[in-house]
């Protein structure tokens, strides 16, 4: 059996609305790769970090998330929750199939191209990659650590994350939610106290939005990798709407960091000393407002994950 499990792959299936036919496009590919693998579907947000535990527990040594950025996220929590020895059995891979693919567009790795993503995963290249890690206070007063693949948003990013889960149980469409949750934004707090330290300096002021990435952040931290141990961090003060919209446009263009308001760092630890009333997103996922000081750092090649040929 455990000789069997080290060939075979454990699928974890996170069905996108829309999509419904994208499971059976993928068993065809893997079959006619002739890959031995065991599906398992998740049945909500709630569920695949149970069903990557129970992967992990019976045995898999190739685990492959078929989802977005939120799904690989809780894959990786679960790894992190392993002793090292578990851990460096594993390799973690990816099939694009969510809202955001972010980490696995970083790769090359495209959900239009199924083929190319099944040939890539079965020649197993492996690369040991960072994670980023958020330590903080929840607001029932635990001691919490949450670890990321792609990034960190505090303020004004997270406040939109916020507003996009709550239009679209509204309007249903994550398209929709996601306009009319960035027209909102004019008409939220723009700004956030914050006292944040990277490196020697110490920034106390209002900010509107940071993002600390260990790898592309969404197209905020553009130039970070994920395996040099370090994280980028990108803040933007406090700008008016048409600059914003500017920025929007620089960061669909890819030259976020050209914005006059973006002051960027390079760092291994970022402390967050104060940052009232500022949502915290991480990977796509809203955490909420940690309760006092909280710290992100980095975890250097600590995961196994499948990369292009």
């Amino acid at each position: 059996m455990n000789y069997e499990l080290n060939n075979r792959w454990g699928i974890l299936y996170c069905p996108k609305s829309g999509k419904g036919k994208q499971r059976e496009k993928i068993q065809r590919v893997l079959d006619e790769r002739k890959v031995e693998y065991d599906f398992v579907q998740s049945e909500s947000v709630d569920s695949v970090e149970r069903l990557v535990t129970m992967l992990i527990r019976n045995g898999y040594k190739t685990i492959v998330v078929m989802g977005g950025d939120s799904a690989l996220n809780d894959a990786v929590n679960c790894l992190m929750k392993e002793e090292k020895q578990v851990r460096d059995e594993i390799a973690l891979g990816v099939i694009p199939n969510g809202a955001v693919n972010d980490f696995a567009r970083y790769w090359d790795f495209k959900e239009s191209n199924v083929e190319q993503t099944v040939d890539w995963l079965v020649k197993h290249r492996v690369r040991k990659v960072d994670v980023g890690c958020i330590r903080y206070q929840n607001q029932q007063g635990e001691q919490c650590r949450r670890y990321f693949l792609n990034c960190v948003n505090i303020g004004l990013i997270a406040d939109i994350m916020n507003l996009r889960r709550q239009t679209r149980s509204f309007f249903g469409s994550r398209t929709l939610s996601f306009i009319v949750s960035t027209l909102l934004m004019i008409f939220h707090r723009m700004d956030y106290k914050m006292h944040v330290r990277i490196n020697a300096d110490e920034v106390n002021r209002k900010v509107m939005t940071m993002c600390v990435g260990s790898g592309p952040g969404y197209g905020q931290t553009p130039s970070a990798v994920p395996y040099n141990g370090m994280l980028d961090v990108s803040m933007i003060y406090h700008t008016e709407v048409m600059q914003i919209l500017a920025g929007l446009w620089l960061l669909v263009t890819g030259r976020f960091l050209n914005h006059r308001a973006v002051h960027p760092y390079r760092t291994r630890e970022v402390e967050v000393i104060e940052a009232k009333h500022a949502l915290v997103g991480v990977d796509g996922r809203l955490l909420g407002t940690p309760a006092g000081s909280y710290r992100i750092t980095v975890e250097e090649e600590v995961i196994n994950f499948l990369i292009p040929d």
